[in-house]
């Protein structure tokens, strides 16, 4: 394998092949705390799907998995959603794609097999190299329209380098790389969606080998690089044992977790744009270029068609919070009181709600630590846990989550992006309607929700894409996504909540995390 290649433009792969049945597409999510398999028709149907708890060990500023338990419980949440399948659907199975956390990754052998431990999307062990990675090729990531962040995959492969965990006859893989392997029998290609954060150029489409080299990275220790939707290789005999996945099945090159969810919404059109609220809040759009901004926190992935682009950024805000702080709440009931109670707007703290330490998007601050103001002093998360009534602090953490997606979005708007297209929505976060209104009110615009958020959905379209002859990717999104609901903002409490959104942009300028 020519390890330091270049990919090809984007491409319907699979142009030549001509399905004679009724296809079956299967999309794999690796996600922080479960792995989802969706097994789904040429209709955007359901057939089959399963679902399984993955385990993070957290020590400070490490964050790890067992790249292992990647392959063995998405090999059997797999085989769980096949063995659901009727017998004479098994056939029908067309190909596979995988989306994964963006930013993790592992080291493996020429098998594919994982070598050392998962470093996860936000661990910060190589934080101290994120300058050295900037100042490797500052005109590079300038051009790109970014900054390379301290939890992002590049500083981490050089301090896998500097700690002799690339030897001869190791290399470095990201997570969905890991699975694609097990699944094919061999090391393979990544694609460019999940090489972004270790600094693969997506405009050049190259390693950045001056930069590796300077970071004392061997570029040949890195994969070659191909476009989402390329065939990776074909699932072996082995796993088919192991699932039941017929061998000789396609595996479709994915794209990250974001980049997944929006596929999954058919958010794919010029101005439209996509939140997920899940652990952490992510958002994406479509834009005919790229977007820089000015403290380089938003970055532009490459988007598999047509020569567009999807820019966007990965706050560490989101549901996560309310499990730091309110693990055992019940968020259902929460939503029922605060409805019965008339919200309690004015009584909601304002809040900038972090579980850990550091902040990415829409602002860089590593410094950053989540707060709650309750009678105007600022409390961490657990601390006012102790002090204020808990439906209010799940409030506030559910308003501090919105406040950070409409900063997102004028900053997307401050940089040049359009911003009036379509919003679709997913994650967890969706699924509590208290707080989709919510956000629909302080943001002053139409949120649609799909009926099949999941990153998997996503990758089962993708794979659709690059498995079937001629495919258009937006059309091919727009059959397979069906839309569950639209929320509209209420006129109602419009100037309320404008006023809730002013006080927490005045409590970051006061801390200096932003300017007027």
């Amino acid at each position: 394998m020519n390890v330091a290649r270049t990919s090809q433009e984007p491409s319907n792969v699979a142009a030549e092949r001509v399905l004679t049945v009724a296809a079956l597409w299967v999309g794999i999510d690796l996600g922080t705390q479960s792995t989802k398999v969706s097994i789904v028709d040429d209709d955007g149907a359901v057939a089959a799907s399963a679902s399984l708890p993955l385990v993070s060990h957290r020590d400070g500023e490490r964050h790890e998995q067992d790249p292992g338990m990647w392959v063995a419980q998405a090999g059997a949440a797999l085989s769980v959603a096949i063995d659901s399948l009727a017998a004479n659907s098994v056939h029908r199975i067309a190909g596979v794609s995988i989306c994964a956390t963006s930013g993790t990754v592992t080291t493996v052998d020429s098998a594919g097999r994982p070598q050392s431990p998962g470093i996860m999307y936000d661990d910060a062990r190589a934080g101290s190299l994120g300058q050295e990675a900037n100042e490797a090729d500052p005109q590079r990531w300038a051009r790109l329209g970014y900054r390379i962040q301290p939890t992002w995959a590049l500083p981490k492969i050089a301090w896998l380098a500097r700690n002799g965990m690339l030897p001869e006859g190791r290399w470095v893989a990201h997570q969905a790389d890991v699975l694609a392997a097990a699944m094919v029998g061999t090391r393979v290609s990544s694609d460019w969606s999940h090489s972004l954060k270790s600094g693969y150029d997506l405009g050049e489409l190259e390693w950045p080998v001056g930069a590796l080299t300077t970071l004392g990275v061997a570029p040949a220790k890195l994969p070659e690089v191909v476009a989402p939707g390329t065939e990776l290789g074909q699932s072996s005999e082995r796993w088919a044992e192991l699932t039941g996945l017929p061998a000789g099945t396609p595996i479709f090159a994915g794209m990250t977790d974001g980049c997944a969810a929006q596929l999954g919404a058919a958010t794919l059109g010029l101005g439209d744009w996509h939140t997920v609220i899940g652990t952490t809040m992510v958002l994406k759009g479509v834009t005919d270029r790229i977007i820089i901004d000015d403290a380089g926190a938003v970055y532009s992935h490459r988007a598999p068609h047509d020569g567009l682009w999807f820019p966007g950024g990965a706050s560490s805000v989101g549901a996560g919070a309310i499990t730091e702080a309110l693990p055992s709440i019940d968020l259902a009931g929460v939503s029922q009181r605060l409805s019965a109670s008339g919200d309690q707007l004015s009584a909601i703290p304002t809040s900038y709600p972090l579980a850990g330490v550091g902040e990415r998007f829409p602002l860089i601050r590593p410094d950053a630590r989540g707060f709650v103001t309750i009678s105007g002093v600022d409390y961490s998360l657990k601390e006012a846990a102790t002090r204020e009534d808990p439906d209010l602090l799940a409030a506030a953490i559910m308003l501090g989550v919105a406040c950070v997606e409409r900063l997102s979005f004028e900053t997307m708007a401050h940089a040049g992006a359009a911003v009036d297209g379509t919003l679709s929505s997913s994650g967890g976060g969706t699924k509590n309607k208290w707080w989709t209104q919510l956000r629909a009110d302080l943001l002053g615009r139409s949120i649609t929700i799909p009926r099949s958020s999941e990153g998997s959905i996503g990758m089962a379209i993708l794979a659709a894409w690059a498995g079937t002859a001629n495919a258009v990717l937006p059309e091919t999104a727009s059959r397979m996504s069906i839309v569950g609901s639209v929320v509209e903002p209420r006129s109602e409490h419009v100037t309320q909540w404008n006023d809730r959104y002013d006080e927490f942009v005045a409590e970051l300028v006061s801390k200096e995390w932003i300017t007027e």
